[in-house]
């Protein structure tokens, strides 16, 4: 696949288009150890660019402004979430800079603004590790290579010392020094999805470190993977997902003394039902469960009603979210209230 990959003489002039959403929130927190209204303005621009070449292989890239990422010397918005990818017969490889994640942990979502955990929220959920988090290559199989749709999809970071989202050509990268707090040099992540049957998709992932620690020896290696199910009839769709992440613990990690958590245990289920062509509701809650090496565990609970009306380009949103045990600590709770009004172009 490389070597005829290789062998193409020319590209085709490809075309380059801009797309994205601005977006105007109020967000309202009340509870124990979070009171707060906050206005907020964000935007989320993407540059794409896509062409052909001599051969029918097709070839795509991306660029997203993030005016969030840490940009060098205060210049202001920063490149970030870069992509290049080709697509050839025998499947599509890319290079993947701040982006392409495969972890499917919040894939069943169904809520009809965000996930309650992903909207401005205090609860400090611990997520599972995912490839984006790294520049990284990847490879996807063809869309029509396995039946019933199903697709599988690679990810290797070939090091996780390197993680500058705005990584430019000839990148020398960080250098590995094995330093004690690091889960692995390497990265791998891998997704399978399909759909078996109408309006039903499974899918499962599965990430892992590999490569030296620095540590002459651990108890537990870092990991975590996911599944889900998606399923919708008509104006209904419903969604679960569970998911597992094994932090890193170095020898003879002492839970008694200090607490530490083995595992966390997460799970997620959602409803969501579209009243006329422009409103819909859902209904969403998360649960992550954190256990500890003392035998003891604290469950983090979200859960959250949204509605969403549609006007052509323009969405209103309202969520109402309840947060409890926040960071897994037991009685922290707070409740939220989301106003969010966002503009596509």
């Amino acid at each position: 696949m490389f070597s005829s990959i290789s062998l193409f003489a020319s590209v085709n002039a490809g075309e380059l288009s801009v797309s994205g959403t601005a977006k105007a929130t109020y967000n309202i927190l009340s509870g124990k150890s979070n009171v707060g209204k906050g206005l907020g303005v964000t935007n989320e621009l993407n540059f794409t660019a896509s062409g052909e070449t001599d051969q029918g292989y097709t070839w795509s890239y991306s660029m997203e402004l993030d005016p969030n990422a840490v940009a060098v010397d205060n210049a202001g918005a920063q490149n970030d979430d870069t992509k290049l990818t080709l697509s050839t017969p025998y499947g599509t490889v890319g290079v993947f800079i701040s982006e392409g994640g495969l972890d499917l942990e919040d894939a069943g979502s169904q809520s009809v603004y965000g996930r309650p955990t992903d909207i401005g929220d205090p609860s400090g959920t611990s997520d599972n590790f995912t490839i984006d988090s790294y520049n990284n290559v990847q490879y996807h199989t063809p869309a029509d290579l396995l039946p019933f749709g199903t697709s599988f999809k690679i990810a290797y970071a070939t090091n996780t010392a390197d993680t500058a989202p705005g990584s430019s050509g000839n990148n020398a990268g960080a250098v590995t020094t094995g330093a004690v707090d690091q889960a692995g040099a390497t990265a791998t992540e891998m997704q399978v999805k399909t759909s078996p049957i109408d309006g039903l998709t499974v899918g499962a992932s599965y990430f892992q470190f590999g490569g030296d620690q620095g540590m002459a020896k651990n108890d537990q290696e870092a990991e975590s993977g996911a599944y889900y199910a998606t399923y919708a009839t008509g104006p209904v769709s419903i969604g679960y997902s569970e998911a597992f992440k094994a932090p890193l613990l170095r020898d003879n990690a002492d839970g008694t003394a200090t607490d530490t958590v083995e595992d966390y245990r997460q799970m997620n289920y959602s409803i969501a039902f579209a009243a006329t062509d422009d409103l819909s509701v859902s209904y969403e809650r998360e649960t992550s469960e954190a256990n500890k090496l003392d035998n003891t565990a604290v469950e983090q609970e979200s859960s959250a009603v949204q509605l969403a009306y549609t006007m052509g380009g323009m969405t209103i949103a309202v969520s109402h979210a309840s947060h409890d045990n926040n960071a897994y600590v037991t009685g922290d709770n707070v409740d939220q209230t989301l106003l969010a009004l966002t503009m596509a172009f």
